[in-house]
Formats: C-alpha cells, sequence, structure tokens
C-alpha cells in the first residue's frame, strides 16, 4: 500500500481525564498509546501522518510526539481554530470549546489528499484494524459516487470503562456489510448485574460500536463542509454544541451521499476515558509487550 494518510486528532485536552494525555506515556520505553497507533499504522503501510492539534501546544506536541517519527515516515501538521469555519460564520465571543470531531477532519483539508484514516489520539485500536483499514484504503476507488467510506466495528463489550460511563456510537449494519445508521449515546455502562445499558435500553455484548477509527476519501472535506454549514445555521451561536463525525457520516447516509463499510475486528481497544483507566492501559500494554506483539520499544 502506498500513499495512504493517518489523520491523529489530537487537538483535545480531554476534560474529564485532567490535562494533557495525548502526550501521557503508557508504554515501558514511554511510548504514548498515538505512539502505538503510528507504529502499527507504519506496520500496515501507511506512509505519512498528519497530527491534528491545536496551536498552542504545537511547540510541546512537535518535541515530544512529532519528532520521534521524522525521518520514519512523513509527518505534517494541521490546526482545529475555533475561527476555521465555512465561509459566513464566525465563533460567538464567549466560544472556548472545540466545535467538535468532524469539524476537526474538516480542518486538514488542505493538508490531506490522499486516502486516509482518521483516528482519536487517546485511545488504542489494535494492528489488525489497522490493517483492515489499511487494506481498504489501498483499493478504494477515490472518485466513485457515492463517496465510498469505511470504519472499524468493534464489540461493544470490549469498549467500555469500569469508572464511568462512556460515549459510543451504536452502529446498525446490513447483511450487506453497509453501516445503515449510527447513534450517539453518551452514558453507556455495564450494570451491577451484567447487562449494558443507557438509561433503559439494555444492549448486547457484541453490538457493534464505532470508536471513531475511520476509512475516508478527500471526497469527505466537502460533503463534511455541506454538514457543518447546516450545522453552524443552528448553532452558530453556541458557546457548546458540537458536530461529531459519527452524527455527520450518518447525514451523508442518510441523503445518499456517501456509503460507508463496517469491518468487524476482534482487536483490543482500550483507551484513558478517566484518570482510574491508566493503570489498566499500563498492565495491558506491558501484556502485549510480553507477548511479542510489541518491541520494548515502539518509537
Amino acid at each position: 500500500m502506498s500513499g495512504s494518510t493517518l489523520l491523529v486528532l489530537a487537538a483535545g485536552m480531554g476534560s474529564r481525564y485532567g490535562g494533557l494525555k495525548q502526550l501521557d506515556p503508557v508504554g515501558p520505553g514511554g511510548e504514548t498509546l498515538l505512539d502505538y497507533s503510528v507504529h502499527d499504522a507504519m506496520r500496515a503501510g501507511f506512509d505519512r501522518v498528519v497530527f491534528l492539534i491545536r496551536r498552542e501546544i504545537e511547540k510541546d506536541f512537535r518535541a515530544q510526539i512529532g519528532a520521534r517519527y521524522e525521518g520514519r515516515i512523513g509527518v505534517d501538521y494541521a490546526f482545529q481554530e475555533l475561527g476555521e469555519l465555512p465561509a459566513g460564520f464566525a465563533p460567538p465571543a464567549g466560544r472556548s470549546k472545540p466545535w467538535g470531531t468532524a469539524h476537526a477532519i474538516w480542518c486538514a483539508r488542505d493538508t490531506i489528499t490522499t486516502p486516509f484514516a482518521a483516528i482519536n489520539a487517546d485511545d488504542f485500536y489494535g494492528a489488525d484494524s489497522f490493517r483492515q483499514l489499511g487494506g481498504f484504503l489501498s483499493s478504494v476507488n477515490p472518485a466513485a459516487s457515492p463517496a465510498t467510506f469505511a470504519m472499524a466495528g468493534y464489540r461493544l463489550d470490549r469498549t467500555l470503562s469500569e469508572h464511568g460511563t462512556v460515549a459510543r456510537g451504536i452502529c446498525r449494519a446490513g447483511t450487506d456489510g453497509l453501516l445503515h445508521g449510527i447513534e450517539e449515546l453518551t452514558d453507556l455502562a455495564r450494570r451491577p448485574h451484567g447487562t449494558i445499558a443507557s438509561g433503559e435500553r439494555t444492549f448486547a455484548p457484541d453490538t457493534p460500536v464505532s470508536m471513531n477509527f475511520w476509512g475516508f476519501t478527500p471526497r469527505i472535506f466537502p460533503l463534511l463542509e455541506k454538514v457543518l454549514t447546516n450545522f453552524l445555521a443552528q448553532h452558530a451561536g453556541s458557546e457548546k454544541a458540537e458536530c461529531y463525525i459519527p452524527s455527520a457520516v450518518a447525514e451523508m447516509i442518510a441523503d445518499g451521499t456517501a456509503t460507508v463499510r463496517v469491518l468487524p475486528t476482534e482487536a483490543a481497544w482500550f483507551g484513558v476515558t478517566y484518570r482510574e483507566d491508566r493503570a489498566r492501559v499500563v498492565e495491558s500494554i506491558a501484556r502485549l509487550v510480553y507477548a511479542g506483539v510489541y518491541p520494548a520499544s515502539a518509537t
């Protein structure tokens, strides 16, 4: 595979976790979660990484993260800025909160010209998912109409935290393997009796969920601009409203401008949603290193 880019969404601060968790070491050699993602992406044949960050963390990020990869893979940066919006819109004076993941990906439109995978910086996705998304990106037709995208589908029961509720995109896939709908729920948790629930609704353990691991072509950018324009027409004056990529993709599926293939994966997922999750992540990484899945130093 050649000409595929990994877009790492690393602009968030992680309000529930506290601090810049994108720079928090979890591996035996001081690796961060995104170090393992870049490592897996390079093994899967990706030849370029773009870090989507905020300008105020650029100096620290370049020194602590970006410098690790220069000379090993193409490295570029894109920036999520509050004022970077479709024509005719501007952020309200009191807003400091980012506009969400759909806006973040759109902000990379001038930096990415090839098929690409988009991930969160603070999640561990597993090597199998990168192989699957890499395979999709190597064969996708960028000019297909409707636009052809993909997502890694994880088992819900493998994406929960022991320390609080989580937000997940609950997926509805058809027998054709295509995503027919996605619903973002923000209060999913395992209940004391073992069921997985959000409010009064319960879900099977193997329910496919989106962990924001997407495969896109550059055709996503004009489609996102349309979604963002519609979103801002209603929420431009809000200090908190965000446009999330699962909702944006669901809108594209509904209006027929895109199809999304669900790539089921048994890969382990884990992340640091709450500070208490960190110990489990460190232990999980150590087990994978001990088993030989990753080298003692993945950077």
